[in-house]
């Protein structure tokens, strides 16, 4: 796999991972910053695409489970879909905000 990384006007050709390390060593603090902004957003971007093809296997109604952050299995129906997560609703009065990739259809 090829890396490539433009911080300047001048271009830097990466082979491999060492050489990408070495590219990194390399560079200013704007230029680190830089970077850093970029793999964040495409860090973002892709987060959102995986969330976006796990949530079009979900609408409002079904009924699924999921692990909730104390350990327990918690089962209720989906009340929306949200930008990020999906709210549930588990009848007892609970709602809860669930990432779309910890849930399970029933």
């Amino acid at each position: 796999m090829y890396y490539w990384l433009a911080m300047k006007p001048d271009r830097i050709i990466i082979a491999d991972r060492p050489s990408a390390i070495e590219a990194i060593k390399g560079l200013g603090e704007e230029d680190l910053r830089f970077l850093n902004r970029l793999i964040v957003e495409r860090l973002n971007l892709l987060s959102q695409a995986k969330s976006t093809v796990l949530m079009a296997e979900f609408s409002a109604g079904d009924r699924v489970r999921f692990t909730s952050s104390d350990g327990r299995t918690t089962e209720g129906w989906i009340v929306r879909l949200n930008k990020k997560t999906v709210s549930i609703d588990t009848g007892d009065g609970h709602q809860w905000r669930v990432p779309p990739g910890l849930l399970r259809k029933l």
